[in-house]
């Protein structure tokens, strides 16, 4: 029975932060009131024999989360990016998580290279090394082309990952039901749609066929972006298992004191990445969800590398429009429009009062304006925003939850680069480009033309569907003395399909 299996999970969890002593670092790092302290700690004794024992050599967050697996670690990674939240001393020790957990042996790797790709190693590669990075999913190992000397990147799953992250996924599915069930004013939140989201995105990194495609496309997209570069996959060497990916060589992103010494800018590497996420996001609609510190380097020329695209966001058109006004109208302090988008992308329901939510937001916006990005708890600011849509009975919206954990993640990022940066200053260009380019008459009339151009695709069915409309109409009833005839509706078709084609054509 799964019940059974997963409430010991939950209470191993606990019981395993309490026996690595990370319980009470925790809370003391994110300021939890003392009733809370005190009720975690007295739930977590009682079972603290069944915790996990971890590695006593690391700090006891970071041991009690690569003690509990897979699932856990990603959480810490996240948490690794935000000191603003947890605290320099926890996101410093958190860090490890990103790229220096323990590897598995060479030996399973070049096993599992050959299982996969039915070549011996030594045939592809001229030479393999050590792992030079482990993760919470694969590791990394640094080779070179037997065919062409080219230095390669070459990623492999870790052995028996995909078990493992499925019993953890379990446990959460089975917490969220709980919650569900116990508290009925959670189930705005949607918190099993939520966890059935982050099942689908994460069991996506455990095929790196997958994560092949989206490197390659991702660097198609971003191909012209000055101070950024995505190492390309080499198909023939990638497969479910193993991926072979051009070798990125620069400072990694969170090391300060190397990039420091290498000569670049920090202050100028923070705001890159944080408008680079933003052009991904609004220009593209496609974006790297995973972007921390782990998965980022500084090259010698100052661009920005990213590698490991096992996690990539995608955003539809008009979701990427409300999101584009949803910020301009904080940049602007523009909360009347801010609250108007909200109500009308349907976020918030339609028999709550807008003036209201307008003046919420205004209590949310006005404190970052003017003032230094290092004063501003995002802690506070998270908590006030749960409020806020506690009362304005906001619901969760699976497919903006990858956008909004993602600029959590950049922004720490930034952050950690430049602690006086601004995000609302630095994001401001990208945004109203974006608005100019996509909100108002010229973006009416290109997607004027786009529509036009899908309805001409169905020109030739058209006589058939005026001629079975009018059958059932001759069949039927007869119509309202002012409704429009079929054959009109044709003819005024055909004009507007000439226009859409033409407009299509000059936009």
């Amino acid at each position: 029975m799964r019940g059974p299996h997963n409430i010991i999970r939950l209470i191993r969890t606990l019981a395993t932060l309490e026996r690595t002593g990370a319980i009470g670092v925790v809370l003391e790092a994110m300021d939890a009131p003392p009733r809370l302290r005190a009720v975690a700690r007295v739930l977590g004794w009682p079972f603290k024999w069944l915790g996990l024992k971890g590695d006593p050599a690391l700090p006891p967050a970071t041991r009690a989360l690569t003690a509990l697996g897979p699932a856990y670690i990603k959480f810490g990674q996240i948490l690794s990016t935000r000191p603003d939240i947890v605290g320099d001393e926890l996101a410093l020790q958190l860090k490890y998580l990103q790229d220096k957990l323990p590897p598995f042996p060479v030996e399973v790797a070049k096993r599992m290279i050959e299982e996969e790709l039915s070549l011996p190693v030594d045939q592809m590669f001229s030479s393999f090394s050590e792992p030079v990075a482990a993760a919470s999913i694969a590791q990394v190992h640094r080779a070179r082309l037997a065919e062409t000397g080219e230095d390669v990147a070459v990623k492999v799953l870790r052995p028996g990952i995909e078990k493992a992250f499925r019993k953890d996924i379990d446990a959460f599915y089975f917490a969220a039901r709980a919650i569900e069930t116990l508290s009925p004013a959670s189930r705005r939140l949607r918190p099993m749609d939520v966890i059935r989201h982050f099942e689908g995105v994460v069991l996506g990194e455990l095929d790196l066929r997958l994560e092949s495609a989206a490197a390659a496309e991702f660097a198609a997209n971003t191909a012209k972006d000055e101070g950024f570069r995505v190492p390309q996959p080499v198909w023939h060497l990638s497969a479910r298992q193993v991926m072979t990916l051009g070798w990125a060589e620069g400072v990694s992103m969170s090391d300060n004191a190397a990039i420091d010494a290498a000569g670049h800018d920090r202050t100028v590497l923070g705001a890159r990445v944080l408008q680079l996420f933003l052009n991904h996001a609004l220009r593209d609609g496609y974006f790297h969800a995973d972007m921390h510190q782990g998965n980022l380097k500084v090259g010698a020329d100052g661009a920005i590398i990213a590698y490991d695209f096992g996690i990539m966001g995608r955003l539809d058109e008009y979701t990427r429009r409300v999101y584009a006004e949803i910020l301009f109208g904080f940049i602007r302090k523009d909360y009347r429009r801010v609250a108007e988008v909200h109500f009308e992308a349907g976020y918030v329901p339609a028999d709550r009062e807008i003036d209201e939510f307008a003046r919420a937001l205004r209590v949310v916006g006005e404190p970052i304006f003017g003032m230094d990005a290092s004063r501003i708890s995002m802690a506070r600011l998270l908590s006030y925003l749960f409020e806020v849509t506690e009362r304005f009975g906001m619901e969760t919206r699976t497919e903006l939850i990858l956008l909004q954990r993602t600029m959590v993640v950049v922004e720490g990022v930034a952050r950690s680069l430049d602690p006086h940066i601004n995000i609302w200053q630095v994001a401001h260009p990208v945004v109203e480009a974006y608005i100019a380019q996509n909100v108002g008459p010229r973006a009416l009339l290109r997607d004027l033309g786009k529509t036009l151009q899908v309805v001409a695709r169905f020109g030739p069915k058209l006589p058939g569907m005026v001629e079975a409309r009018l059958v059932q109409q001759n069949a039927g009833p007869k119509p309202a003395p002012h409704a429009v005839h079929p054959v009109i509706w044709m003819t005024a078709g055909g004009a507007l399909v000439a226009v859409g084609v033409a407009l299509g054509a000059l936009l």
